[in-house]
């Protein structure tokens, strides 16, 4: 598998293309079969099939397929792909990468290098990863294309001695803002001599048509040490045919120095006064990108450089890389566990608010699940390693984290739309301006040259193109602080437009553990006796009910002594001989067919009876079982388990699985927050679904269902309502949440198939988490709308403020691109401050920020 690094045709603006080896592809017919299979993908421009040489060449948007994709179809068609001899793949650390037009000068170079299967830039981390063919080509070949393209690769994942601790010089104190300092010292040492000092600002040559004062020789001067970078750049866009702002200023800067020197009007004060505003701006945009990425360097931090481990009885400190499988680490208070991992010695809290978000520290002792980046608050625990560094949960999140921030969202690709059009027609308002003032209405060639500058500032959308990225890499880095991983920006912004948020019952609405809530003595037994004899009935079940029946008598201290000829009545209950008597534990349709009548049970007074009274008849007091006190259980939500013999009921226990504390509230806030209808989804019988329901407050049941025909619900609900999230476990409920608009995970931590099956994963089992989610999603969508049409407005107004001399080159490159790239960043950083209870992050008591 080959990048084609161009061939007869050049791709497509935009567009990458792949050459697969395809075994079996021997003819027409296998050739049509494939080009109709990949065709049916979204982004496919050209699918070239080679019969000869066995070989099929597709060209493709990247935005909207990939090579993962394209090679399914082929499978799909039922071809094999000949894997290449050796694929690497390097992700490439570029902080001078931090817009869209950056991204595109890079992707030209890599789009030229053969071997080369696929290439991603993220501007808003700062990386490229690009995954090539060893035998073709190597690292060393793509940090020379990425250089030629005119940035500088500062990291490598690969590079020894290099990683996360690796400190990236200052953005004030780096060569191009030295250049800046001093073209800007120059820049004024000028203005005071020109305007303070005008005695001693003689001229002290002349050159061509223009003369050279002292003032003007320092302002030709501040123009070209401060503008070296910006020329640069722009020599690198022209090369990869950019249309970008650093072209558009060197065009500017070149041509106020060239109009000077060839026709005598004096703009050296203009070419230095763009050359140093505009590298003041550059400076000030990567220091606003560099506090937005500072956010996922924080996830990127939590985890610990090195661990402890005893091995061979001896302890050792080792690189968290190398820690394999099955080494015990050693963690003492207050350090960071290293690795995913199982607790087999000590006891302590552990912080794990940075994985799942908690507030509060969990409880860890033998046996107990652990992950790496957490931190051990005061015992001492050694904790047996079960995943590698690169496979731990911490790693996965923040794998999934990256690759989310190349997710484009609709805002995204409108902007992108909107700039190919903006651009070309403000850069051509530019020339018009700059030349029919002087050649039309007789105005100074200096003054049509500087308005046209002022509008050149304006053509580049820089704080548009940026204005989504940050947004979408603030809230999500945001959340995944909090326990809440979102594994994109388009979830992001639909989990805010939400219509109806369905849940399932157990384990999302309930706690997904059963335990006994009432135990009813009949026939003059006890509570105890009652209990105690039915935890020696189930103790040989392996049934969730037996078990908590059994667990019950067990924190009690109940005697579980042995039973004889038990056996299992599947799905009704057990039996057994206690003492040379046959018992039965069960539900009430066990004991109907074994001819037990559930109308006529002797009732005894103060018995624990839930009927209200017992009816009377010739033999004595007696009452209805099956309509009184198993109905009004049953209606509570809770599951009737008799316990007796054939001769007789001689109690009844009650098990559920109790609603979550934080249920009720949950659903209660998303009503507050304008979700339009609240349902639940279970397989559960109707009286038990709808008690549970009623408790948690939810619009709506849906109860006794099937995996597919919770799915079919969500597919109903959609119709009806419009967007839909739905809340599972990740696993059972995979069907429905692969169909909802948005599919949330309970509990995902440490769950690979939770975290993998959704869109989103709350990491813990937090119910609160989902309001929070959901404002955090509406204050994205609010803040990303915000961004965009602030950004259109302000350069749009500026732009036709030019003409009439209201906007000149200072107030464009402050206000119009430094402002403005500012301002957006800023505002997408206030999401960082979005907080699981509402307050702001870092003001408890400053209110809803």
């Amino acid at each position: 598998m080959t990048q084609d690094s161009g061939g007869p045709t050049d791709p497509p603006a935009g567009t990458q293309r792949i050459s697969l080896s395809v075994l079996d592809m021997d003819c027409p017919s296998c050739a049509e079969k494939i080009v109709n299979s990949v065709s049916t993908l979204d982004g496919i421009h050209e699918v070239e099939p080679q019969v000869m040489t066995g070989t099929v060449t597709v060209t493709y948007d990247p935005d909207d397929t990939d090579i993962n994709a394209i090679e399914e179809r082929i499978t799909a068609a039922g071809y094999r792909i000949e894997s290449p001899t050796e694929t690497q793949t390097e992700s490439l650390s570029v902080p001078d990468m931090d817009c869209p037009s950056c991204a595109g000068k890079i992707e030209t170079e890599l789009a030229g290098l053969s071997g080369v299967f696929e290439y991603d830039t993220v501007p808003t981390t700062g990386s490229v990863v690009v995954t090539y063919d060893s035998t073709e080509t190597d690292h060393d070949t793509v940090v020379a294309a990425i250089e030629r393209a005119g940035y500088a690769v500062e990291a490598t994942e690969r590079e020894e001695g290099e990683g996360k601790d690796a400190q990236t010089q200052s953005v004030w104190t780096s060569p191009r803002a030295l250049k800046t300092w001093t073209g800007a010292l120059l820049l004024a040492l000028g203005a005071i001599i020109s305007v303070g000092l005008p005695s001693i600002d003689v001229v002290l040559f002349e050159l061509l048509a223009q003369q050279f004062t002292v003032s003007g020789v320092l302002f030709f001067a501040s123009a070209v040490v401060a503008g070296q970078e910006i020329v640069r750049n722009g020599y690198y866009s022209a090369r990869t045919l950019s249309l970008d702002i650093d072209l558009l200023m060197s065009l500017g800067i070149l041509g106020a120095l060239t109009a000077s020197l060839a026709f005598g009007e004096s703009l050296f004060w203009e070419a230095g006064m763009l050359a140093v505003l505009f590298s003041v701006a550059e400076l000030m945009e990567r220091y606003a990108m560099d506090r937005a990425r500072s956010s996922l360097r924080e996830l990127v931090d939590l985890s610990p450089d090195t661990a402890t481990i005893r091995r061979n009885g001896d302890e050792h400190t080792v690189p968290v890389e190398d820690l394999e499988i099955g080494d015990v680490t050693l963690v003492r208070p207050g350090e960071k566990i290293p690795a995913d991992g199982v607790v087999v010695e000590g006891a302590s809290a552990v912080n794990q608010a940075p994985i799942t978000g908690e507030s509060l520290p969990a409880d860890k002792t033998m046996g107990d699940e652990v992950y790496a980046g957490t931190i051990n608050e005061e015992g001492y625990l050694e904790v047996e390693v079960t995943a590698e560094a690169s496979e731990s949960t911490l790693a996965r999140i923040i794998e999934l984290v990256e690759d989310a921030q190349r997710d484009r969202t609709e805002h995204e690709r409108f902007v992108d739309r909107f700039a190919g059009y903006y651009t070309p027609v403000v850069v051509t308002f530019a020339v018009l301006v700059a030349i029919v003032q002087p050649v039309v209405f007789g105005r100074p060639w200096a003054t049509g040259f500087t308005q046209g500058l002022a509008l050149l500032v304006l053509a580049c959308p820089c704080a548009l193109v940026i204005s989504t990225p940050v947004s979408v890499i603030s809230g999500i880095t945001s959340a995944a602080r909090n326990g809440v991983l979102i594994k994109g920006g388009t979830h992001l912004e639909a989990m805010g437009a939400v219509d109806v948020v369905a849940f399932d019952k157990t384990g999302t609405l309930t706690k997904g553990e059963l335990t006994v809530t009432d135990v009813v003595p009949l026939g003059g037994t006890t509570r105890e006796q009652v209990l105690a004899t039915a935890a020696r009935l189930e103790a040989r079940s392996e049934h969730p009910i037996a078990e908590s029946i059994v667990a019950a008598a067990d924190a009690e201290g109940f005697d579980r002594s042995e039973v004889t000829s038990f056996e299992s009545l599947t799905g009704k209950g057990v039996r057994a001989d206690l003492d040379g008597e046959t018992y039965y534990a069960g539900n009430p349709a066990l004991f109907e067919d074994l001819g037990v009548d559930l109308g006529h049970v002797h009732a005894v007074p103060d018995g624990g009876v839930l009927a209200t009274e017992p009816s009377t008849c010739d033999h004595g007091e007696y009452y209805d079982l099956r309509a009184q006190t198993i109905t009004q259980l049953q209606e509570q939500g809770k599951t009737v388990v008799l316990v007796g013999t054939t001769d007789g009921i001689e109690g009844v226990i009650a098990i559920a699985d109790e609603l979550r504390t934080t249920a009720a509230d949950t659903v209660a806030r998303l009503h507050d927050q304008g979700i339009k209808h609240v349902v639940m989804l279970t397989g559960d019988n109707q009286a038990t679904a709808d008690a549970i329901g009623a408790s948690a407050g939810v619009d709506a049941v849906y109860a006794e269902l099937l995996p597919e025909e919770k799915a079919t619900v969500v597919r109903e609900l959609e119709a009806e309502y419009g967007t839909v999230a739905m809340v599972g476990d990740g696993i059972n409920d995979a069907p429905a949440l692969a169909t909802a608009t948005v599919g949330i995970a309970m509990g995902a931590a440490g769950t690979d198939t939770a975290i993998e099956s959704a869109n989103i994963a709350l990491m813990g089992d937090d119910l609160s988490k989902l309001p929070y989610l959901h404002r955090l999603s509406q204050r994205a969508g609010n803040v990303i709308q915000q961004n965009i049409w602030s950004s259109i407005g302000v350069k749009v107004l500026l732009a036709l403020g030019v003409p009439f001399g209201l906007v000149n080159v200072a107030l464009a490159i402050i206000v119009g691109d430094m402002g403005m790239s500012l301002a957006v960043t800023t505002n997408a950083l206030r999401l960082s401050r979005v907080s699981p209870d509402g307050v702001s992050a870092k003001s408890r008591s400053s209110g809803d920020d």
